[in-house]
């Protein structure tokens, strides 16, 4: 049976919206710390151990029953690895492209999803993606200027400039929309608290892994780099607890898409602070983008409510 629709409230949108401000400054300070001398895994490795530490206290505040199933048991870990993959994969886009261009392409993760889910369980495509997809993948043509012509490099030297970044946002996306089908299928029951902490916990280790093979901590070269590293850190931790703690009792359906305008705000803040600019055409497409997957995203919610 259909659990019935529950209206956005007003404190909800804005919540919603002030997430995605902050995730979108989270990206533009990664950008900062990345400009004065921090590397990809350090900044991941601070930001999912101190936001893993931040959930575990509120699961125990919450006292939130800390039992899986063996189905839960084994697919957690695998997303652990794969959330993993993905923060070291956007960051490394981030730290190559204009900041509003890697989360573009990171946010084609909806046709990455429905991909996995026609690999995996045999998901048929809805309509309304099939609808979505030229419609996103002309945005992404505008948006990364792919002919190079709003540049003056042409094709080839446009693809030398952002080939690497692009190539990484891609790889973002699709480990994302694994990890996104493989949750809705193996640990949708499972609370979305602890689910986090598991996944930070994953990914902090992993991180941490590879900070070590790479010979220790690669620690901000300016004060600068110390305010990227630490901003990075505070808003990822707070865009994700007010996600899992604060949105739930607010009445939120579904994962809203309201939060999909991050690459806009991230668009602006980059322009601000790091005096990041797209040229028109590409404005336009990123608009296409965040359009389309706001209208998929709406209409999910719309025809399949499910409390956050």
């Amino acid at each position: 049976m259909t659990p019935p629709t529950r209206a956005l409230s007003t404190l909800a949108f804005l919540t919603l919206l002030f997430i995605a401000f902050v995730m979108g400054a989270n990206h533009v300070a990664a950008r900062l710390a990345f400009n004065h001398g921090v590397d990809v895994p350090t900044a991941v490795t601070f930001r999912s151990i101190a936001t893993a530490l931040v959930v575990g206290a509120l699961l125990a505040i919450y006292r939130v029953p800390l039992t899986l199933t063996p189905r839960q048991r084994k697919a957690l870990p695998l997303i652990g690895v794969l959330i993993a993959v993905q923060s070291l994969c956007l960051y490394s886009a981030v730290a190559r492209l204009p900041v509003a261009l890697a989360l573009l392409v990171f946010n084609s993760f909806p046709l990455m999803t429905a991909l996995w889910a026609r690999l995996l369980y045999r998901h048929q495509p809805e309509r309304a993606l099939l609808i979505a997809m030229p419609v996103i993948l002309l945005g992404l043509v505008l948006a990364l200027d792919v002919l190079g012509a709003a540049s003056g490099l042409g094709a080839a030297g446009q693809w030398r400039e952002i080939g690497a970044g692009v190539g990484y946002a891609l790889a973002a996306s699709a480990t994302f929309g694994l990890a996104l089908v493989l949750t809705q299928h193996e640990a949708g029951g499972l609370d979305g608290r602890l689910r986090t902490f598991a996944t930070m916990a994953i990914v902090g280790l992993l991180a941490g892994v590879a900070v070590a093979w790479r010979g220790g901590f690669a620690l901000p070269t300016a004060t600068a780099g110390w305010w990227g590293l630490a901003l990075l850190t505070l808003l990822y931790g707070t865009g994700i607890t007010i996600l899992f703690t604060v949105l739930p009792r607010l009445g939120v359906v579904g994962n809203s898409a309201v939060m999909n305008v991050e690459p806009v705000f991230a668009l602006v803040l980059a322009w601000l602070i790091l005096g990041q600019a797209i040229a028109p055409v590409q404005v336009a497409g990123a608009f296409i983008v965040v359009g389309a997957v706001i209208w998929l995203g709406m209409r999910k919610n719309r025809e399949h409510p499910l409390s956050a």
